[in-house]
């Protein structure tokens, strides 16, 4: 057996060695026979590093696959990246500028060999990092949404859909960016308050017999003015109901149009109506039949429906358009007003609700499946308060604008007749057209949203459209791990196409995770210069870690407040289960497997406690609580394994036990480090090769299964009894300073056994235990309970009034600091403005203080 162990837990040296040799072996491609459990990656996005977001999903999903495989499943867990249309494109042609160039003068052609370029690189990035964490994904299966056979089933389902006559062109209200000069799905637009300004105006009535004032935030929109709107309940206009007025500056004669949306409470409640640039308008021209006038260009200067006004940019024009209001006697009043605007989330510019030709998918016959499997408990949300965001949405969906004005990605596969105006729709390139045989066809140029090849992920990666082995055995997948922000972008698509296409769920569990914000609940941004690198945490603390500290922080529904401290915590962990390793391994001289009989108490309470913590973990990590199952093996392990079964194993290693308690030692050790290895797998490999009873790779070793012979609630309940003497004597000692090391005598109205008192002297320091029923002279309380009393002797080692009066004094500070956490938690405002966490650690912080206190008090009384 090598059992050689460096002095020093270094991360540097263990992870690269460990990946590799799990690479080599193939243990994350799945082998084993039993049952199957698959999951695939949420496809991070081409476009740069990933962040601490990425590195807590991939870290619980590692969770549960490491701890599957060793559960005996059949694992695979599908890695991959996505082309990230519209922010590859942005991030590409930002950096060609920087060489002068431009995505249009290069062409279409050129401009994709370079993206094709970047994407390898930043694949390859990525895959890099992803391997960092320890990700346990199978890479003989790496997807990408651009590859070839997933490109196969995005033709598959587009044209299935389209002969279906889900998929449709029309003329449809969009927000368009013009910095990217694409159209954005309602969910990529950002939405940020501004301060900007409401301008009243005067529309004067056709017959020249007064005005109607109406107020609005985007004068420059009346060029496209088709009506004006009032509440068929406003009193104040009901007799203006069907006039004609004059749209200023423009001439154009409209009518006054009763419709609900508008609001008798905004403005003046008369609302000008432009259906080509407002999606309330859309609506509204739509129900009443307006006309549909677009004023602007796709790069937002206005167009030749702009009269004077044409070629100005859309700001230049609300400027112009106000000082000529204003010049001829239109213009009431400005007033300052903050109002919501809505923001590209590439490139931060203002969007701009455009009438466009775009194409579409109906959603509501998709929707229904959908709606049903969560409804019905198909697909469980965790935690479950997301099913009702997810179903809300569902229930109000609307039609997905799926086209997008880009280069990069899927290009829609459809081909215009240029002879005879035919559309052709094919899975493979169209050579002529199937109606008139022309041979003149033109490709769209538009290419499909990035989401709906994301949509097809969970089949698509697994072979689908051909009927492979993998999407037999794999499909459907057991759960997905993503972040709130993507329920509606992705999580519901592909519920939806999964039915659609296979006729099934794409998977059982939505397990949504946090949000990882800085220590002071801050969303981490490049703005704050607030965000943490994984990369950088994995170089300077090592992954696990930083695993191990995100799984802790893991609690369902809280986001993390991420401070390095914690991380730093994890490492002084790690450095313990290494330390307490190496004695373990070294004092294994002579070592051969002996039965574990003839159990002293305390071998049975670290055999008993370990049972329950296996099953603790393992149920914890069946229901998603990341953070219960790693605090409970951490408390197991450093609490009980190592601060008091290795410390009472010590002077038996010397004896004729020394088989038995290095048995003990090794077998508690052994499923330790299994428990622990889905949260830190590459340090509990290298110290699992260390064992003497160790196989080939801790990652292939099987789970800890509970041993009921081994639970002994007894044994647990005397031996805690034992170790709150222990903790009394030394809290006595600390309290006043008297040095751990010190050597005291104790008296106690119980008499304990042999082994009892060996475990009392040794751990607490005692010299004599005395049995009376007197409390001594001079002595502190260091255990009470209805049966049991345990006193210090103090005797010659303090005086007894000066350490009163010190610790009377140490009270009345405790007592003020009290006070305050009091003061703030009787405080209302405190209470409901106040985050929930603030609360509850100054609740903590109280309790802590008030058991001191008792704890000073008790010494106090027996001291007297």
């Amino acid at each position: 057996m090598n059992n050689e162990i460096g002095t020093r837990y270094d991360p540097a040296n263990i992870e690269t060695k460990w990946y590799k040799f799990w690479l080599e072996k193939g243990y994350f491609t799945p082998k084993k026979d039993g049952p199957k459990y698959s999951i695939v990656i949420p496809p991070p996005n081409i476009t740069g590093k990933i962040h601490m977001g990425h590195a807590l999903n991939i870290t619980l999903q590692d969770i549960l696959v490491r701890f599957k495989r060793m559960n005996g499943f059949k694992t695979l867990w599908v890695p991959g990246e996505d082309h990230a249309g519209i922010a590859t494109q942005t991030a590409v042609e930002k950096a060609i500028e920087k060489e002068g160039k431009k995505r249009e003068e290069l062409g279409r052609e050129k401009f994709l060999e370079i993206v094709w370029d970047w994407a390898n690189t930043y694949r390859n990035t990525i895959k890099n990092q992803i391997m960092a964490i320890g990700a346990s994904v199978d890479w003989t299966r790496e997807r990408f949404t651009l590859d070839e056979g997933l490109s196969k089933a995005v033709k598959k389902v587009f044209v299935s859909l389209y002969k279906k006559g889900l998929i449709y062109k029309g003329k449809y209200i969009v927000n368009w960016c013009p910095r990217c000069k694409t159209v954005l799905s309602d969910e990529e637009v950002e939405y940020e308050e501004h301060d900007g300004k409401l301008y009243y105006i005067k529309y004067p009535f056709a017959d020249g017999n007064g005005e109607i004032i109406i107020a609005t935030t985007r004068p420059e929109t009346m060029l496209g003015d088709t009506a004006i709107a009032v509440s068929p309940s406003d009193e104040r206009y009901k007799e203006l109901i069907g006039k004609e007025v004059i749209v200023p500056l423009v001439g154009r004669k409209i009518k006054i149009i009763a419709d609900m949306h508008a609001d008798p409470e905004f403005g003046t409640g008369a609302l000008k109506v432009t259906p080509a640039h407002d999606p309330n308008d859309y609506l509204i021209g739509q129900r009443h039949n307006l006309e549909f006038i677009n004023i602007f260009n796709d790069d937002m200067t206005i167009n030749e429906n702009g009269g004077k006004y044409k070629g100005l940019d859309r700001y230049q024009a609300r400027e112009k358009i106000v000082e000529d209001l204003e010049k001829e006697g239109y213009l009431v009043k400005i007033e300052d007003i903050k109002h919501s605007v809505g923001h590209c989330y590439r490139c931060n510019t203002v969007i701009e609700p455009m009438l466009m030709d775009q194409w579409f998918v109906k959603m509501k016959p998709l929707a229904e499946k959908a709606i049903e499997a969560v409804e019905k408990g198909e697909v469980k949300f965790y935690p479950d308060r997301w099913k009702k965001v997810y179903l809300n949405w569902m229930y109000e969906i609307r039609d997905w604008c799926i086209s997008r004005q880009l280069w990069w990605g899927h290009r829609i596969p459809i081909w215009y007749c240029q002879d005879c105006g035919h559309i052709n729709v094919s899975e493979e390139e169209v050579k002529k057209c199937e109606k008139c045989g022309s041979t003149n066809l033109k490709q769209e140029e538009d290419v499909l949203d990035t989401w709906f090849s994301s949509a097809l992920w969970p089949f698509s990666t697994l072979g689908w459209p051909e009927n492979t082995s993998d999407l037999k055995e794999f499909y459907p997948t057991d759960v997905l791990v993503t972040g709130f922000d993507i329920i509606f972008f992705w999580v519901a698509r592909m519920v939806m196409m999964g039915y659609e296409f296979m006729g099934e769920k794409p998977f059982s569990d939505v397990y949504i995770h946090q949000l990882v914000r800085d220590k002071f609940g801050r969303k981490m941004s490049k703005s704050l210069g607030n965000g943490i690198d994984p990369l950088e945490v994995i170089q300077e603390y090592g992954a696990d870690p930083m695993r191990f500290t995100l799984a802790l922080l893991a609690a369902q529904g809280r986001d993390i407040k991420l401070d390095i401290k914690n991380i730093d915590t994890s490492k002084k962990f790690a450095n313990k289960i290494w330390n307490a390793t190496r004695f373990i391994i070294m004092n294994l001289e002579d070592y051969k497997e002996v039965p574990l009989e003839n159990l002293n108490l305390s071998d049975k309470w670290i055999l008993s406690r370990l049972q329950k913590t296996i099953n603790n973990v393992t149920n914890a990590i069946e229901q998603y609580e990341f953070n219960l199952a790693a605090r409970e093996i951490y408390n197991f392990f450093w609490d009980e394994f190592c601060d008091w079964y290795i410390e009472v194993s010590k002077p038996r290693l010397k004896t004729e036990e020394k088989h038995l308690v290095q048995n003990v030692l090794v077998t508690v050790l052994d499923n330790s480090l299994k428990l622990l290895h889905p949260f830190m797998p590459f340090i509990t490999e290298e110290l699992w090769q260390k064992l003497p009873i160790s196989e080939e790779s801790i990652t292939v070793s099987e789970w800890p299964k509970v041993n009921d012979e081994l639970i002994d609630n007894s044994s647990e309940k005397r031996f805690s009894l034992l170790m709150n003497i222990i903790k009394g004597i030394r809290n006595v000692k600390a309290e006043i300073n008297i040095p751990q090391s010190q050597k005291v005598n104790i008296t106690s109205n119980h008499d304990f056994t042999e082994e009892e008192k060996l475990y009392i002297r040794t751990l607490g320091n005692v010299e004599n235990i005395k049995i009376s029923n007197q409390k001594p002279e001079k002595s502190a309380s260091a255990f009470v309970n209805n049966e049991l009393e345990v006193y210090v002797e103090l005797g010659n080692l303090i005086d007894i009034e000066t350490e009163i009066n010190r610790l009377n004094k140490k009270i009345e500070k405790l007592e003020k600091d009290a006070q305050k956490f009091r003061a703030k938690l009787s405080n209302k405002k405190f209470l409901e403005g106040a985050p929930e966490e603030i609360v509850e650690e100054a609740k903590e912080k109280l309790a802590n203080i008030e058991e001191q206190i008792k704890k000073i008090k008790n010494i106090i009384s027996s001291l007297k």
